[in-house]
C-alpha cells in the first residue's frame, strides 16, 4: 500500500472543494484511502511529518498570494504554508501546486508575484513546452503545445529565483515551473475539466474574475474545449512519487 498524498484545500465551498477532490482522484488513479485530504479553512493546516506522505498536493484558492489586505484567516494559512515549504525545499519533497499553489511557491522563492500584468481570464488557453521540458519526467513525451483551463489575477512577473521554466503561453509568462529535482507548480489547472470549470464559474462569478452576465458564456465556451494533456501531468506526478515506489535522487 502507498503512503498517502497529502492535500491541501484552500476553497470553503464545499461544491468546488469536493470537485477538485474528486479530480485529484480520478486523474491519478488514486482512491480516498490513498490520500490525507486537509480543508485548510476549517481545519487549518497541521504540523506533518512529510516521512509519512508520498508527496503533497495544493490546489487553487480563493485567495491572492499579491493582495495588500489580507484577512486574518489568508494571512494565518500563509504563514503555515511557508512553514511547510521550509520542510519541502530541504528534503527535495514531491510537492505539486496549482495556481495558488505556484503563487506560494513563487513567493516563497523570493519571485514578484503581483497583478502587474499576465492575469488570465477564465477559459482555456495554449500552454507552449520550453525546451527544458523535452527531458522532464512529467513532460517528456507530451505534445509541446496543448489547452488548458486557466483562471487567475495574478501571475509571476518573471521565473522565480532556483526554477527551471517549463511552460508559458502568450498571454501568461509563468505557467509551469519545477525547483530542485521534485518541487513542481502550475499556473493552469491539471484538475480541471469543462464540468469542473463550470462549478467554478458558478461559484466565483461575483468575485471580480470576469462580469457575472459572461458566465453562461464561459461555461458554453469551455465545452467547446478538448482538455486531455494536464490531467495527465497530475497523473504522472502521482505514479512517480507514489511510495514505496518514490524514484530517488
Amino acid at each position: 500500500m502507498i503512503k498517502p498524498f497529502l492535500v491541501l484545500q484552500l476553497r470553503p465551498e464545499d461544491d468546488v472543494a469536493d470537485n477538485e477532490l474528486a479530480a485529484i482522484l480520478r486523474f491519478g488513479n488514486l482512491n480516498p484511502s490513498n490520500v490525507h485530504r486537509v480543508r485548510t479553512e476549517k481545519e487549518g493546516i497541521p504540523d506533518v511529518s512529510l516521512d509519512g506522505y508520498s508527496g503533497v498536493i495544493i490546489g487553487g484558492a480563493p485567495y491572492n498570494v499579491s493582495d495588500h489586505n489580507k484577512k486574518p484567516d489568508q494571512r494565518k494559512i500563509e504563514s503555515r504554508l511557508y512553514s511547510l515549504m521550509d520542510k519541502i525545499m530541504a528534503k527535495d519533497f514531491p510537492f505539486l501546486g496549482e495556481c495558488y499553489g505556484l503563487g506560494i511557491l513563487a513567493s516563497y522563492l523570493g519571485g514578484s508575484v503581483s497583478k502587474e500584468q499576465y492575469g488570465e481570464g477564465v477559459g482555456a488557453v495554449t500552454v507552449s513546452l520550453s525546451n527544458e521540458a523535452s527531458d522532464d519526467p512529467l513532460l517528456a513525451g507530451l505534445p509541446k503545445k496543448f489547452r488548458a483551463f486557466v483562471g487567475h489575477k495574478e501571475a509571476c512577473q518573471h521565473v522565480p529565483p532556483q526554477a527551471t521554466h517549463l511552460a508559458s503561453s502568450k498571454s501568461c509568462l509563468v505557467q509551469m515551473i519545477k525547483v530542485k529535482e521534485n518541487i513542481y507548480a502550475t499556473q493552469f489547472h491539471p484538475t480541471l475539466d469543462s464540468h469542473a470549470l463550470a462549478i467554478r464559474v458558478n461559484a466565483y462569478k461575483h468575485v471580480g474574475y470576469f462580469p457575472p452576465e459572461d458566465a453562461e458564456k464561459l461555461i458554453a465556451l469551455a465545452h467547446k474545449e478538448t482538455i486531455t494533456v494536464p490531467e495527465l501531468i497530475l497523473g504522472r506526478f502521482v505514479e512517480r512519487y507514489s511510495q514505496p515506489k518514490r524514484l530517488t535522487n
